[in-house]
């Protein structure tokens, strides 16, 4: 391993509030942040209480359900969090690239401009004056307005499509269950940025928390194109920081040196977790084992993964029952007795979180 993907991943780490967390709360997370990947949404609220200065489950749930941080189609065609501060100008850059992505997929389930209209007028007759419906409700909405709802996926794509272009976002949850609501009725009016203005926003916030990193993997975690990603970097100027290690261009933003904690420190990091599914080349998280398939892989060995000093060692699993977390660990590195130790302390924190004690398994290697 060498020491420049050392210092690669270390720098990330400190600029991702994952060493020494200093916002309490969440939407300040999001926000710093720019977008956080939310499909899995228990993994997604415990990459934001990670970054966040005494959260707990419960806290990151009410940031949810009184609209801090709202969960939408923005970036690449998936679920995030975002805030009601960015979620207008987001969806303005991201969301024709995301359209354009989908349109093959929209002809397939035979949707178009049309249908999605009718889809549309009924989602805001539905919502409107404060509603907010679960997708089981809109599916049933829709089908009394003669849209067929047949599948989940075109189900899916017509609710992604009310997202995309800014109809609706998501409400408060109802139970284990999330709500759609109208963004207009959820989110403050703003005025608009213009594309330019946009994307430096964009850039800005994404390398002052995850550089070093390329244009390659900015335009990978945004969707945009690469053309754009290096637009972003030429407006942002003296704002970002230019550095060549070994035959890579790497851009950071400029700012105070990053805190460093004492080594080891140990990460139970969510599937999707910014820390690497932010970057196109996951290289330099992965020196230990010699590989990042289980952060890369469909055939991943499990979907989260465990972090010691910024590098991968392995993964683990959480199963849920009323009185306690089961955490399983599948530790693929030797550990020395120190790391191991907080390895441990790291599994207690996401018990600690949850407000459950934990019951600690050790899975095949």
């Amino acid at each position: 391993m060498s020491r420049r993907d050392i210092d690669i991943a270390g720098r990330r780490l400190a600029q991702q509030q994952l060493l020494i967390p200093t916002l309490t709360q969440p939407g300040e997370v999001v926000r710093r942040l720019g977008a956080v990947q939310a499909q899995d949404y228990g993994g997604a609220k415990w990459a934001v209480g990670m970054r966040t200065r005494g959260a707990v489950d419960a806290v990151i749930e009410q940031a949810v359900n009184d609209g801090s941080i709202l969960r939408t189609h923005v970036l690449r065609p998936t679920w995030h969090f975002v805030t009601p501060a960015d979620i207008r100008w987001m969806l303005a850059l991201t969301a024709p690239r995301i359209k354009a992505a989908m349109a093959y997929y929209d002809r397939q389930l035979d949707l178009d401009t049309a249908v999605f209209r009718r889809s549309h007028t009924a989602l805001a007759r539905a919502l409107r004056d404060g509603g907010q419906l679960t997708r089981t409700e809109l599916a049933q909405v829709l089908r009394r307005a003669r849209v067929d709802v047949t599948g989940s996926q075109r189900l899916g794509h017509l609710l992604m499509r009310a997202e995309l272009e800014g109809l609706v976002c998501s409400g408060a949850r109802r139970g284990k269950q999330g709500t759609y609501a109208l963004l207009e009725e959820r989110v403050p009016p703003a005025a608009p940025l213009e594309r330019d203005a946009a994307l430096l926003e964009l850039t800005g916030r994404y390398f002052a928390t995850r550089g070093p990193a390329t244009a390659q993997d900015f335009a990978w975690w945004s969707g945009l194109t690469l053309a754009d990603a290096r637009r972003g970097v030429e407006i942002a100027g003296r704002r970002l920081e230019r550095e060549v290690i070994g035959d890579e261009t790497y851009w950071l933003a400029r700012s105070t040196r990053s805190p460093r904690k004492r080594s080891p420190t140990a990460h139970l990091l969510p599937n999707y977790d910014e820390y690497f599914i932010g970057f196109k080349n996951r290289g330099a998280i992965g020196r230990r084992l010699n590989s990042t398939d289980s952060v890369m892989s469909r055939d991943a060995l499990t979907p989260h993964v465990i972090v010691v000093d910024g590098q991968l060692v392995g993964g683990w699993k959480r199963t849920l029952r009323k009185t306690a977390v089961v955490v399983e660990l599948r530790v693929r590195a030797d550990l020395r007795a120190s790391e191991q130790q907080a390895v441990v302390v790291a599994a207690h924190a996401f018990g600690d979180f949850l407000g459950l004690p934990v019951e600690l398994r050790r899975g095949p290697s």
